[in-house]
């Protein structure tokens, strides 16, 4: 019972920021008493701090507010075809320090291990001074079994069958939960981004290696039998005109893709910002009709999501977000229209609000899952 009130109270301030005491009290159901020693508690452990509250002219004492200790950090990575990003995330979901180490070459699992190994050393003496390292989650662009971890496959990266985990581990000397990237967004965006409080959730993520999805039903992450759900890039929607088809494949993600944009318009690589900004300044046709291209393809394949899954809202992050956020209302009408009446009339299209930082604080989470579970495992302070 302490274990299960510790972590409520933990998670409480974890998702929602600085609570009253008093706040938290009526929040738990629990008496003013017992939130008072569990408070104490997770102080002593280094996971929450307390602070009296800015004055308001209110007669009597006021309830002193409960706020996430800066220390407890997790390195949070994301590897992809064209760079390796590595952040130091704290409880709180700050964002300390990022990195992103661009490659001319694909990284392998054991150069993934090695460069987050070294970059967690070269933070030692600055973001991670004052800090306590946790635990290192890791998005990974690829199937991911949930029972171990274990990367069935990352195409784009070459990986088959990769213990990144292990690895990780290994390089670092902290433990290493891995992750499907998409699964991990969704996670990040349902419980603080666009689709926080939504219960049923399509997610679509658009990045270097592809297209990758999630699924959120009743506020449950839609896993499946060996957590491989959500791999919408591999879907294969109808191409009505054959002037927008350019693979013979037909999956999604051959026919929406971000390489594409990038050919479009003349970069051989760029963060999601740098692709925004140079689609959003470009006065080519060929750009304009490369991106309406896009569009159409993908209003057909969430209009088979919306069909099959009958969500209340569907987030799009990544490369994605950029080309629906050219005219987010066109492309909601665009799925309505080849939706069923039933599912499609309250369907609403929202654009990732974490931007960049979505993998991240997923992978975050992820990380800080056993954590935010058992409190009484903290590290000392």
């Amino acid at each position: 019972m302490r274990e299960a009130n510790l972590s409520h109270v933990l998670r409480l301030v974890h998702l929602d920021g600085p609570l009253s005491r008093a706040v938290i009290t009526a929040r738990t159901g629990l008496n003013r008493s017992t939130v008072g020693d569990l408070v104490t508690q997770l102080a002593g452990a280094g996971l929450v701090l307390e602070r009296e509250p800015a004055a308001q002219g209110r007669v009597g004492r006021p309830s002193p507010v409960v706020e996430i200790d800066p220390r407890p950090v997790v390195i949070a990575a994301n590897p992809e075809v064209d760079a390796l990003t590595v952040a130091v995330v704290g409880l709180d979901r700050g964002i300390r320090a990022r990195v992103r180490i661009e490659r001319d070459s694909l990284l392998t699992p054991t150069e993934t291990a090695r460069l987050i190994a070294t970059q967690i050393a070269g933070w030692r003496a600055g973001p991670l001074a004052d800090a306590h390292p946790v635990s290192i989650g890791v998005a990974v662009p690829g199937p991911v079994r949930a029972a171990d971890g274990l990367v069935r496959a990352a195409p784009h990266l070459g990986w088959a069958d990769a213990a990144l985990g292990p690895l990780v581990a290994e390089a670092t000397k902290l433990p290493a939960v891995i992750g499907n990237d998409a699964n991990l967004g969704a996670v990040a965006e349902h419980l603080f981004g666009a689709a926080r409080g939504v219960d049923d959730v399509v997610y679509l993520n658009g990045g270097a290696s592809g297209i990758g999805g999630a699924i959120i039903v009743g506020g449950r992450a839609l896993t499946g039998a060996g957590g491989y759900a959500g791999e919408f890039g591999q879907s294969r929607p109808a191409v009505e005109s054959d002037a927008d088809r350019r693979s013979a494949v037909g999956t999604l993600e051959d026919e929406v893709s971000r390489r594409r944009l990038l050919d479009a318009v003349g970069l051989r690589a760029a963060d999601e910002p740098e692709l925004a900004d140079a689609l959003a300044a470009s006065t080519d046709p060929a750009v304009a009709d490369e991106v309406g291209r896009q569009r159409r393809i993908l209003a057909t394949a969430l209009a088979n999501a919306v069909n099959g899954l009958n969500p209340s809202v569907v987030v799009l992050g990544g490369f994605l977000a950029t080309i629906a956020g050219q005219d987010l209302p066109g492309l909601l009408a665009d799925v309505r229209a080849q939706s069923m009446p039933t599912s499609g009339e309250g369907i609403d299209i929202r654009l990732a609000t974490l931007a960049g930082d979505r993998l991240l604080i997923g992978a975050a989470e992820a990380a800080f899952a056993d954590l935010l579970r058992d409190p009484t495992a903290a590290l000392a302070p």
